[in-house]
Order: C-alpha cells, then structure tokens, then sequence
C-alpha cells in the first residue's frame, strides 16, 4: 500500500494557504477519453478519491480537503479556456464517478439521496444511477422515437423520475425544458406552441391540464405520464421503464449543442426561450465553480429550488455532481419550517442552497432544539438577502450564508467564496470565467463605486458559461448585447475591492421567494377580468418573501361602487386561476389612473419607487 502526499499552494493577497491531499492506495485515473485528459491537463478534478475502507459517510471524521479553495485558475480567469470539442456530462462524469466505484476508487457515499418524509427512500449510487438513466434514455429513444435534438418538456415535482429523465436526456441528446408543476392550461399551451417540443413528462396532478390544451400543439407527438395508473392517450412511464433494458450507447454531444431551455420573464411580451448548451451547463462547472459550494466526493448537497428553474439544474443536478457528492432531494410537497428543521437535523447535509425567503423563516424559530451535526455550509441566491438575516442566522446557527447573484441566462455571475471577507449586503466577487464590469449606457466601463448596470464581457470571446441565444427571437439576443458586454438588466455597483453591490433592476422583473415574475403576465391575467379595465404589477416590500406582487387596478365604471375587499379576493383568485398561482397579486390599490409616459407607456419605476419609499 502507498500512500503520496501532495502539497499546494494557493496564494490570496499576502496570505498563503498550503494544502495536504493525501492519496491512499490511488489508481490512476482512466486518460484514455479528450475530455478526462482536459480536465487533467487543467487540474480541476483533484478530488480526493478515498477507498472504503480508509473513509466513513459524511464528515464523521474531519475533512482532509481545505474549504478555502478559492483562488482559480489564472488561464481561466484570464478567459484562456481550453475545451474539449465534444463533451457529453453523463458519460463524461457521471460514468466516470460510476466506474471510479466498480474500481474501488470512490468512497461508499451515494449519489442521490431522495426522501419523502413518509418513511420512503431511494438511494442510488453513481452505478445506480447509469442503471436507470439508461432505462429512460430506451424509453425516450426507441418508444417515443425522440432523437437527438428534439424536444422534451419535463413537468414534475421533486420526485427521483425527475432526475433521471434530466440524465437520459443527456445520454439521448434531447433537449430538456423544465417548469414548474405551477404552470396553467394557459402558460403550458404557449410553452408547448413555442418550443415545438414534441413530447411531455408528467404526473397526474398536471396531465388533465395538458389534455385540456393538446389539440392546439400540432409538434406534440407524445405524453409521457409518471403515474402508478393509466391514463388514455398517455403513455405509462413506470410500465415502459420496467421493460427497457439496461444497454445504451451515450451519444456524442458537441460543447455547443443545446441542452435545455428555459423559459425566462420579461417586463413585456411572452417569456422568452433561453438555451443553454452542453458546455454553458455542463462543462462549465467542471473548469469553474467549485467553490461557491465548496464540495468532495463526502459531501451531501440540499437545494431546495422549484424543479422549474435553473438553479435547480445548477444546485442538484451538474454541480454536485461534477465533485462526486450525493445530491439530497425532500419531496417537499408543501414548503415548512419544521419539515426544513427536522430534515437538517436528521440527515447529514453538509450543505444547503435556499432563497432568502426560506431563511428569514427559519430564523423566525427558536433553533435551539435542533442540532445540525453536518451542516457546514449556506449558500443562498434569487434575492437580496437582508444583513439581519445573516446574522441572526450566524448567532443561532454559528453559520454563515454566502449570497451568490445570477441569471437564467448566465447561471452564477457573482459569488461570496467560502474564504472570502465577507461584506454584508455584497453579493461577491465575480466567478471564474467571467469578467464582470459596471457599465454606463454607452457601454464604457465605470470606476468603482459609480452606479450602472451589470455586464458581463463577451467580446472578443464569449465566456463559457453564458447561453447561446434567444431560440426563435434575434432581435431581443442582439438587444441583451451593449459594445462588448452582455447586459444582466440589473443596476449595481463594485467596490474598490472587487466586490458587487446589486442596486435594482433596470426592467421591472418582480423577484419574489426567487420567484421571477414579468408584470405583463400579471397585468393580462387581470384584464381578461370584467372589472379591470388597466393594471400595472410592480414589486412592494415584505418582510419575508422580500418583495411580493403588487397590482395597481383601474375599475370598470361597472364595478367602482363593488365591495372592494371582496373585489381584491375575486380578482386574486382570479389571477391564480389564468396564470400560476406564485404570481398573484398579494397586494392591491386601486386607483383612478395609472401613470404614463408621453407616449403611453405606464410608468411602473413611478409606482414602484412609491412603494419602496423613494418618493
């Protein structure tokens, strides 16, 4: 048996951290694929692979990896990214964790980890996890006939199906679109009529609204159901599981093939469909952002966002994942305090993602009662999160919770580095790969401490990590580009020491519990009702969701003599019902009008700075 000692250096400013990696009983790692001798040549993966035997499950002894990881690459930093031309994260990573195991190369930690607070479990290992993602990858390809860059729209909760249709769609090739199970008939239909997608997973709770709206997709082709019944004119997903076999062949992606789309709010018109690619996704954490989670192969990660959105894919998918740790996933059917609590005290998360609404609750309780013997590390995202916040939960806790900033079409821009001096009110530093600038309207980079919006250099060479377009929309693509920036649309500013302050955004993009909700959606739903003849959504304060949607509402003549407060209820049920319910107006005024700019436009910055007190 030989153990090898390597030692690192990692100079920060004046300060010298040296790290030891011991290495007991390694093998060498399979060079034989592009892609693992890129990942060598750039030293990325130097996670400690640990027999069975010298390791025990989650942190029950002491890390043997330093957390203050935070000094990077300086190729990368410098925008010198060397990629592989093809790259494809099932079979260059998960398979590679997968065989790491058959060797004995990996501890006996699991790669996936799902509860559902009733007393069932799953637990896959990286093996298990190939084994069934396979399953589903025949299931998608020789039943539904779906090939490479077709089209899936992926509909369920946090359930394990959800994951492995995420895996097989990368082993297929196919195009993953995620939402939320909140979605209506309404917003289903234009996601279906919009991205052609020829096929659709879900589960029972959603499948009659899929029904309701089918006849008008000509693209849609196939209805996936997850479901322990039938359901006519879908297929069974369980049944066709259980008879695939085990075989597949992974196809070969390029870097720049699509992988999912997201659909993303915007102050006017319909969501957009933002694409990401193989390498905007599923490289980049490979060469990037170890440390804003700063994991192992013994860590278990808890993200806790809605299946719909990218952090989701970022936090407990590619991620994780990428660093060989186990992605821990609670059903969750109903967000709660004590459910969170009991769930951080019984198992052995290390670490957490949450938006800051779920930690302004959970401060709210006294947490002397429970005891998290593994959790060591907070992350939180989607909003600003209050400095009280912060440290309240540091004094219960005697945690920290590092604020990251991003966007559905960036991923992670900025980041508090576990290391770093922490600023409250920052949201960090700029991560690996992208050089992040305040800029004015003309595109010229301001000095520290002037305000401007958020941008992110794309010129000469667009980072890695940012999307590939707009599908189906060049105009706005071109109109998200100022000189040789990318613009984030959000208003900030950075601190001699490098450090982002988020101001504002320049669109009225409501942001509530990380929820991105456009005032278009909530203004139509509200027209489509007789009583309103206008409205404008702006956001308003709250103490926990942070800022909640509020609707300015112009009656009918009809309607002005109405009992108001039993107006407010109707028109709320009324917004739940034609558009998801996250998006109801939990505050309302009405008003004789609406201000307005020469040309018509409603003036929502006016209402909105009203509300904030800027007025």
């Amino acid at each position: 048996m030989i153990t090898v000692v390597f030692v690192f250096s990692f100079v920060s400013g004046s300060t010298t951290t040296i790290l030891f990696i011991f290495l007991h009983g390694l093998k060498q790692p399979d060079k034989s694929s592009a892609t693992m001798k890129t990942l060598l040549k750039l030293q990325i993966l130097k996670s400690l692979w640990i027999s069975k035997s010298s390791c025990r499950l989650f942190h029950k002894q002491p890390r043997l990896l330093a957390p203050e990881l935070f000094s990077h690459d300086e190729s990368i930093k410098q925008g010198e990214q060397q990629v592989p031309e093809y790259f494809n994260f099932a079979s260059d990573v998960l398979d590679k964790w997968s065989q790491m195991e058959k060797d004995g190369r990996r501890s006996s930690n699991p790669a996936f980890w799902w509860v559902n607070g009733r007393g069932n479990e799953v637990r896959w290992s990286f093996e298990e996890l190939g084994f069934h993602s396979r399953k589903v990858a025949n299931v998608l390809s020789d039943i539904c006939g779906l090939q490479k860059g077709d089209r899936v729209m992926l509909i369920l909760p946090r359930i394990p199906e959800w994951w492995l249709v995420n895996v097989a769609c990368m082993r297929t090739g196919i195009v993953l679109i995620v939402g939320t199970s909140q979605l209506t008939a309404k917003d289903i239909l234009y996601r279906l009529q919009a991205s052609k997608a020829t096929c659709i997973i879900t589960n029972d709770m959603v499948a009659s609204t899929v029904d309701a709206v089918a006849s008008d997709c000509q693209f849609l082709k196939t209805k996936l159901i997850v479901s322990e019944g039938r359901r006519d004119g879908w297929l069974n997903f369980n049944e066709l599981y259980k008879a695939q076999p085990a075989d597949h062949i992974c196809v070969k992606t390029k870097i720049q093939d699509p992988m999912i789309i997201y659909f993303t709010s915007g102050t006017t018109g319909s969501p957009k469909m933002a694409e990401h690619s193989q390498g905007s996704l599923g490289f980049r954490p490979v060469i990037s952002e170890r440390y804003w989670l700063d994991l192992t192969p013994e860590d278990m990660m808890w993200c806790l966002s809605d299946t719909g959105w990218i952090i989701a894919s970022l936090g407990s998918v590619l991620d994780p994942w990428v660093f060989g740790s186990c992605v821990f996933v609670h059903s969750l059917p109903h967000v709660e305090s004590t459910t969170l609590l009991n769930t951080l005290s019984r198992f052995p998360i290390t670490t957490i993602f949450g938006a800051p609404t779920l930690f302004r609750m959970l401060v709210q309780h006294d947490l002397t009662s429970y005891k998290f013997m593994s959790l060591q590390h907070c992350v939180s995202g989607g909003e600003q999160l209050n400095p009280e916040v912060i440290e309240q939960w540091k004094r219960k806790t005697g945690l920290t919770i590092y604020e990251i900033y991003g966007q559905t079409e960036t991923g992670l821009v900025c980041s508090v580095f576990k290391g770093m001096k922490i600023k409250p009110g920052s949201m960090g530093k700029a991560v690996p790969l992208y050089d992040v600038q305040i800029i004015d309207e003309n595109a010229n980079v301001l000095p520290p401490g002037q305000e401007g919006e958020i941008a992110i250099r794309i010129k000469p060479k667009r980072p890695l990590g940012l999307f590939s377009k707009y599908i189906d929309n060049p105009e706005k693509t071109a109109s998200s580009e100022r000189g040789n920036f990318f613009v984030t649309g959000d208003r900030g500013t950075m601190d001699e020491d490098g450090y982002f302050w988020f101001l504002g955004r320049s669109d009225d993009v409501i942001n509530s519990s990380g929820y991105r909700i456009g005032p278009f959606e909530v203004e139509n739903a509200l027209i489509e009702h007789p009583a309103v003849v206008e409205s404008a959504a702006v956001s308003s304060p709250d103490p926990l969701r942070g800022e909640v949607v509020k609707a300015f509402v112009v009656l009918s003549p009809a309607f002005s003599s109405c009992d108001l407060e039993k107006l407010t209820l109707e028109l709320q049920e009324h917004v739940k019902k034609v558009t998801a319910p996250y998006k109801y107006p939990r505050k309302m005024e009405f008003v004789q009008q609406l201000p307005k700019t020469i040309t018509g436009k409603i003036k929502r910055n006016e209402l909105r700075n009203k509300e904030w007190g800027q007025m």
